[in-house]
Parts: structure tokens; sequence; C-alpha cells
């Protein structure tokens, strides 16, 4: 593990160049790659193991606190939507001269940006050091919120708001989104709830079996390399998927990434403050920011190719996606550990307004 920890942007770099070099060269392997599911089971093995790790006990705390769930609300809810609508207007929505209205590409952004993230930001938090129970009790929280506003939140943001703004050329001819809360509900499950059931059983079975000293000293060590192996297989086969389009399109590619970027670090920055603002300690303040700044690119492209199909510029832009979150969010995992360097962390609570006791905490 730590070889890989600390190569770790190399190994990455080099999985996507591995992916779309193979999708380029042999585009005959998406076939395989979609009918035996290997997108869906990398995601399933790379979340299991923080799942695992996760003490399920401290959730009720999570949830108890109320600063930091209405924080993350506001966050993943009204700025994240807001932010990224913004960005596709001002790149793909025709009313900057020299920038042509992209329709589809408009799309894509809009179905990434309601995609609030369920699944690799339990990766980046672990890498960053932040608190698993605090990001799993986040994630679940935008899981149930997202069955009930995924749909909703699209048809707001793509067919609601352009003809209010005057860009009714943007959406001609896509009158309807076939988006329901099963289609959401069931990625929920997919790319959360296996892991997440697997996980609970883990720790809920072996410490008692076995002991929490051997769970936590034992087995979780032995299942910790499995997380960053199963995101290089990930990352392998997802890029593979659309090696061809990638690099038959760069200047595409490079024009999405700029709108993703300035997402993805505008997000992380602001959430982070915020967290630190209302006293957080280092590990939430973490949990807080990475959540808010990842999107759920897996129910997005699930959606995406549902209803525009798997050669549109809408799936095009949403697997476009990961291809640029990948490498960003990577990076900024070193700039919260850098933050964890750089301030005083020290007499910080969990958000609560309540400043641990070393005298009585551990």
């Amino acid at each position: 593990m730590d070889f890989l920890d600390r190569y770790l942007t190399v190994w990455i770099l080099g999985a996507m160049a591995v992916g779309v070099g193979l999708g380029f060269v042999a585009p005959a392997v998406t076939g395989p790659i979609r009918e035996l599911h290997l997108v869906e089971v990398g995601l399933i093995l790379m979340l299991y193991p923080p799942l695992a790790k996760a003490d399920y006990s401290q959730l009720r705390a999570v949830f108890s606190n109320h600063r930091v769930l209405s924080l993350s609300l506001v966050q993943n809810w009204v700025i994240g939507p807001t932010l990224m609508f913004g960005l596709a207007v001002v790149f793909f929505g025709g009313l900057i001269p020299g920038l042509p209205a992209r329709p589809e590409y408009f799309l894509g952004l809009v179905f990434i940006g309601m995609a609030r993230c369920i699944a690799m930001v339990l990766v980046w938090n672990e890498l960053a050091e932040g608190s698993t129970e605090y990001v799993t009790g986040l994630v679940a929280f935008n899981s149930l919120f997202q069955i009930v506003t995924y749909g909703v939140y699209v048809w707001f943001f793509a067919l609601f708001l352009p003809p209010l703004l005057g860009m009714e050329p943007l959406v001609a001819g896509i009158t309807t989104f076939d988006i329901t809360p099963t289609q959401v509900f069931e990625a929920i499950v997919v790319f959360l709830g296996v892991p997440f059931g697997a996980g609970f059983l883990s720790r809920y079975v072996g410490t008692r079996v076995k002991g929490r000293e051997w769970y936590d000293e034992e087995f979780v060590p032995r299942i910790d390399p499995l997380t960053l192996v199963a995101l290089l297989f990930t990352v392998i086969v997802m890029f593979a998927t659309q090696g061809g389009r990638i690099v038959g399109s760069p200047g595409d590619v490079l024009l999405i990434a700029v709108p993703l970027t300035i997402y993805f670090v505008v997000m992380f920055l602001v959430s982070f403050g915020m967290g630190r603002g209302i006293g957080a300690d280092y590990s939430t303040t973490t949990a807080i920011g990475f959540t808010a700044a990842s999107n759920n690119f897996e129910l997005a492209i699930a959606v995406a190719v549902a209803v525009f199909g798997v050669g549109s510029g809408v799936a095009f832009t949403t697997v476009v996606g990961p291809l640029i979150e990948v490498p960003v969010l990577l990076a900024l995992v070193n700039v919260a550990l850098y933050f964890q360097r750089r301030y005083d962390w020290a007499g910080r609570g969990d958000g609560s307004g309540r400043v641990p006791d070393p005298t009585t905490d551990d």
C-alpha cells in the first residue's frame, strides 16, 4: 500500500491512458465490459473497504448534528446544482459570443451537476484522512434525497429555466425526460446499497465473532489495499468504453473539461471553507468538502444512456465527467492534506459547537 499511495497519481493517470488506449485500439472490448458489468463490479469492490471500516455506531451522532446536515443540504442541493447550471449556460448556452450553443453538452453538464455524489467520495475522503462516519452519513442522506429530487432537478434546470433566460433553441426538440425515481433508486442500490450492506454486515459479524480489536487490527488492514486496486481497475474499464470518442474528439473533451474543473475546485474550496467556518475539525471538514465537490457520475451516465443513447453527446459529456473528476479530485486530496498541515485544528469540534475535552474524549 505504501508503494501504491506514494505514486497514486502516476497509477491513476496510467490507468486512464491504458483504458483510453484499449478502447481506441480494440473498440470491441466495450462489449464484454458492458455485458459483464465490469464497471459496476469495480465500483462495488472499490467502495467495500471504506464502508467496512466505518463505525456505524457513530451514525446517530452524525444525523443529530443539524449544523453539518444543514450545511451539506445547502452545498449539495442549492449551491452545487446552481453553480453547474451557471457554468453550463456560460460555456454551452450560446449566450457568449464565440461560444455556440451546444445543447447536448449543456444537458450532459446538467445531468452531472444534479447527481450528487454517493460513490467515489468515499475514496477521496479515505485518501484525505476525512471522517468515514461523517462521509457515510452524508452519502446516505444524499442518496435518500436524490431518489425523489433528481428527476425534478433535471427538469427544472434543463427545461424550465432555459426558456426563462431566452435560450429556447437550447432545448429545441427535447420536450420530456423519462427519468423516474425507480431509475435513481436502482442506481443507488447497485452503487451504494450493495457495498454498504456488505460493509455493515462485515463489521457487525466480525466484531461480534472475533472482537473489535481483531477486526480493526487484523481484518481491516487485509482489505484496505482493495480500494486502490479496484479504483485502478474501474478507471481502466470505464475509459475503455469511450476510448475511441475521447481520442477522436480531443477538442470537445478539453471544452467540457474547463467548466467541470472550475466546478470541482470551487465547490471543494467553498465547502471546505464553510465547514471550517462552523468550527468543524479537519476530518469532518474534509468529509463536508469532498461530499459537496464530488458528483455521482455513475447515475449521470446511466440516465444519459437510458434517455439519449450511448452514442449521444449527452452520454459523451457524462463519461468525460469522471475523466476530469478523477485527476482533479485526486489533486484536491493533496490540497486537503496541505490544509491539514497548514492550519491549526486543535480545540475544534465536529461542527456541532461541542469542543472535544482531552480529559474525557478519546
